[in-house]
């Protein structure tokens, strides 16, 4: 029988679908994290400051059409409404919506949506089912959490920043803003747990996640090693700390990667390039005994891999089944087949960008994908349309207009 004869075809509609999720997020942490969800099939209302919304749809050059791109990479599958929370109707409006919703997520500095009347407590109280994600800085516990907090600064203080770039270089943090996006994947991960307990117990709860929390998390066997050692972990630009070679070499066009994780690796890279007598030397041996000699082991690497173009380098490591890869620019990383063949790069129709694209979602889903579907949306675009969903008629809008609550 035909293995997938069984199996049920995919859905249109992703595994979160019939999910609302109340989107008090902005920057990239937040939205990040409610984009996916959106990726996944949930429907994400995101509330916006009238006349001025995301901080990010200000945050340019670049503007694509005249819209920031920062907003327009991670807002897809989003409705924009607007509600001015220091009116009393609009946050008449926005308890209607919290009712109905399944999940809620913010990242406001912890104690702000306290004060506004919006805080755990009293959600829980008006929707004991709801979840309630809350991304910050520090976290809404310990002695630092009403402090605001940054990529920059988590990368700083979170012990990445001090492993990153060069061992006699200043300490750099990572070219993408790697502790937003870590963050709001572990919301993520917090929100879908949440949901799978809901289904037990009939109860929401809160997911607190931070940008420190999230780069301690990435430590792993950096932690391990100092724990093991007593020694702090050094920055070691391109090299790992337990492992060689492992790392960029150059080639007589541009620069590679290699990574030979054992010993049985080891020897085919070096009758890769045609220099099987370093596998035979005593001090190359080992993991270990390559650790101890790493500088002359790579220098000999290095002169080999000088010899060949990029391209040859890595036809040689492929055919010896070696890992090791190019080093692509952002735009050679766009449009590799690869890249295009996991459809990680998806057009979607957008009113004032032709060929409107985005960045693809990562977790791909046998029988309920998630895709991106839907643009980013204008500021207040679904305003109305949300409103009459909970019983406000179009006179009821205008007044709200008028009075400037959206």
């Amino acid at each position: 029988m035909d293995a997938n004869a069984a199996r049920p075809a995919a859905s249109s509609r992703g595994p979160l679908d019939g999910l609302l999720v109340v989107d008090l997020s902005r920057i990239l942490a937040g939205p990040y994290c409610t984009m996916t969800l959106g990726d996944l099939g949930a429907r994400i209302v995101k509330i916006e400051e009238p006349g001025q919304g995301d901080d990010t749809r200000t945050w340019g050059p670049p503007f694509w059409a005249g819209t920031s791109t920062y907003y327009l990479a991670v807002n897809r599958n989003k409705e924009s409404v607007t509600l001015d929370l220091k009116h009393d109707a609009a946050r008449a409006a926005l308890w209607k919506l919290i009712a109905r919703a399944d999940v809620l997520v913010e990242n406001f500095r912890p104690g702000t949506l306290e004060r506004l009347g919006f805080g755990f407590d009293a959600c829980r109280d008006r929707n004991p089912r709801l979840v309630y994600a809350s991304i910050s800085g520090y976290g809404v516990t310990g002695p630092e959490a009403s402090r605001a907090g940054y990529d920059l600064i988590a990368q700083g203080e979170g012990g990445v920043m001090s492993l990153t770039g060069e061992p006699d270089g200043t300490p750099m943090k990572a070219g993408v803003s790697q502790a937003d996006v870590v963050a709001g994947m572990w919301a993520l991960s917090g929100i879908l747990a949440a949901l799978v307990a809901r289904e037990r117990t009939g109860r929401g709860q809160r997911v607190d996640a931070s940008l420190l929390d999230g780069q301690l998390g990435l430590l792993t066997y950096l932690a391990s090693n100092h724990w093991g050692t007593g020694e702090p972990p050094e920055r070691l630009g391109n090299r790992h700390p337990n492992l060689t070679p492992y790392g960029t070499f150059p080639c007589a066009d541009g620069w590679i990667t290699i990574g030979a994780g054992n010993d049985a690796l080891f020897a085919k890279l070096c009758a890769a390039l045609d220099a099987p007598a370093l596998a035979a030397r005593p001090e190359f041996a080992t993991n270990p005994s390559r650790l101890a000699h790493r500088d002359a082991l790579e220098a000999a690497l290095a002169a080999r891999t000088r010899m060949l173009t990029a391209d040859d380098a890595l036809a040689r490591l492929r055919a010896a089944g070696v890992p090791g890869g190019g080093v692509r620019t952002v735009p050679e990383a766009l449009a590799a087949p690869q890249t295009l063949a996991r459809e990680m790069v998806v057009e979607l129709a957008h009113p004032s960008i032709p060929g409107f694209r985005v960045v693809g979602t990562p977790v791909k889903l046998s029988d309920t994908p998630g895709r991106p579907r839907t643009a980013p949306p204008a500021l207040g675009e679904h305003t109305e349309r949300v409103l009459a969903e909970l019983g406000y008629d179009a006179e009821a809008v205008a007044r709200l207009r008028e009075a400037g609550a959206i």
